[in-house]
């Protein structure tokens, strides 16, 4: 990963929280103004396969509900578990966990066609593509936020949300229900062989155990490191004026000519000198 992103962390997406929010805006927008419009940039497989290539992207913009007021608080929490995400990870890791699962729900969906073709026979292809145009409004962005939530908790287990505004209840807890709900759910669909469900949450949930099992190592900041960081902050402020040594990372090359703002640490774990900026001071791995 660090290698990756030493080659092309420059092209990553900063605050891509946000990005997906606006995708999110845009199609409740065109499902108010031109609902019959938005059937045409579902993640429909089999029209993809016909010529509408556009659908590998434009699926991202389609919403999986209505509007309302509860739409809004839950935009609002995601957009906070986004860029807290991204400050801890960097944003190259993050934009690479984003992609990843809407990579992996777009391959989903053509494996959930081929299951649904063979379920069905096939026979008819008017009737596949009728088929395939409902089930198609399965795949939304709503389960990839439901894995940013599930990475948060993950990362973060101890953060407290205040559950009906009053509750308080950390976020290891409510990602535990969050599974179970959606384990809940994938066996729903697979019963009534509903594929598309299948792959969407199934997408999701892969995407997680991938980071789950990759980055168990950088999980949980126990209190030292964030000592360390805190007074690192602290020193360099009042050194600001005077420092006269330039700091460079070791991951992503960046250095404080390049931004000011960067804050930067040795790491004592690793074997030697090696200098790190404030996203990859506790994502690094350690050099032996």
């Amino acid at each position: 990963m660090s290698k990756w992103e030493k080659k092309f962390g420059k092209y990553a997406i900063p605050n891509l929280t946000a990005v997906l929010i606006i995708c999110y805006i845009a199609g409740y927008l065109l499902q108010l103004l031109a609902p019959a419009f938005m059937e045409y940039l579902t993640l429909d497989p089999y029209a993809i396969l016909h010529g509408q290539v556009w659908r590998l992207v434009t699926w991202i913009v389609s919403p999986p509900e209505g509007f309302g007021i509860f739409t809004v608080l839950m935009l609002v929490v995601y957009y906070s578990l986004g860029v807290t995400l991204e400050r801890t990870w960097g944003t190259w890791r993050y934009n690479v966990y984003i992609f990843t699962g809407l990579f992996l729900t777009v391959l989903f969906s053509f494996v959930a066609m081929g299951l649904q073709y063979l379920a069905v026979g096939g026979g008819n292809p008017a009737l596949m593509q009728a088929i395939f145009a409902i089930q198609a409004h399965a795949f939304s962005t709503y389960y990839i936020n439901m894995s940013i939530f599930l990475a948060c908790a993950a990362t973060y287990p101890d953060l407290q949300f205040l559950l009906m505004f009053v509750v308080p209840v950390k976020a290891k807890w409510l990602a535990i229900l969050d599974l179970i709900l959606l384990v809940w759910d994938f066996g729903t669909y697979w019963k009534a062989r509903a594929w598309f469900g299948v792959a969407a949450i199934g997408a999701a949930l892969l995407n997680f155990a991938i980071f789950y099992f990759r980055s168990r190592s950088h999980f949980h900041l126990n209190p030292r490191q964030i000592r360390r960081r805190a007074e690192f902050r602290q020193d360099a402020r009042k050194g600001a004026q005077a420092r006269v040594t330039k700091h460079k990372c070791a991951i992503c090359g960046r250095s404080d000519e390049d931004d000011p703002t960067l804050e930067f640490r040795f790491c004592s774990k690793c074997n030697g000198n090696y200098e790190y900026c404030q996203y990859h001071l506790f994502t690094h791995q350690h050099i032996k």
